[in-house]
């Protein structure tokens, strides 16, 4: 990812310097931010990562973040020179691992430390989009709004929980994100690299059966107040 981001930051870099200091400023695909509507795609990376809130201090539980991928459309209203709404609607891959401290003798883990988190998202952003004048072929901007998300591996229906190695996740969630990026205008078509924040707004936990009863605690949920996605998306915009 940090490759990722240097290849982003110095493609970016070289390009701008070059129109700015260009003399011959042909203007490229001129009108196409003037349509009323357009249309694109994206391909991208994330990384995902979990904020863990806890009950009591104790050890704390390590979460591995594992790059994946993203794909998806785009659709663009114009509202003004400097403002678009945006619908991006994608498929978001995504692997985490969790690793639970093993340091209660009084209440060891049944099955194991380590549980892998491989999370299939239908993720739909709607995003307010404010860009800066066009300077010769290229746009810096800002981009920012609310998402949400269905996970279709997230086991919350499973009657199998911690205790036989399955962590369970909600469904359902809500995010808000921020970020920004630059268009770049060449002969043919707009590209447009960016780099968003994505940051759940709810407790995304679905507690082991033995943590419900009241009589009993599970070892690897009973001391976690929440448990939030956040991420960061490095996406390749075409329009």
């Amino acid at each position: 990812m940090r490759l990722i981001f240097l290849f982003v930051f110095l493609f970016s870099f070289n390009f701008s310097n070059a129109q700015l200091f260009n003399k011959e400023k042909v203007l490229n695909k001129e009108n196409i931010d003037k349509k009323r509507w357009s249309w694109g795609y994206f391909l991208g990376f994330n990384a995902y990562d979990f904020q863990i809130k806890y009950k009591e201090q104790g050890e704390d539980i390590e979460v591995d973040k594992n790059p994946s991928f993203n794909v998806g459309l785009i659709g663009n209203l114009r509202i003004n020179d400097y403002l678009d709404l945006r619908l991006e609607p994608g498929v978001v891959f995504a692997n985490r691992s969790l690793t639970f401290p093993d340091d209660d003798p009084l209440n060891p883990l049944q099955n194991g430390q380590i549980r892998d988190v491989n999370s299939s998202y239908i993720h739909i952003p709607l995003l307010l989009k404010f860009s800066a004048k066009r300077i010769n072929n290229f746009k810096p901007f800002i981009i920012g709004g609310a998402s949400v998300s269905t996970n279709l591996s997230s086991n919350e229906d499973n009657p199998q929980d911690n205790e036989a190695g399955q962590f369970r996740m909600k469904t359902n969630n809500y995010y808000y994100e921020i970020g920004f990026g630059i268009d770049f205008y060449f002969e043919y078509f707009k590209f447009t690299p960016s780099i968003r924040g994505v940051f759940g707004m709810g407790n995304e936990l679905v507690r082991d059966d033995s943590d419900i009863d009241p009589l009993t605690t599970s070892p690897y949920t009973s001391n976690i107040e929440s448990v939030k996605t956040r991420g960061i998306f490095i996406n390749f915009l075409f329009q």
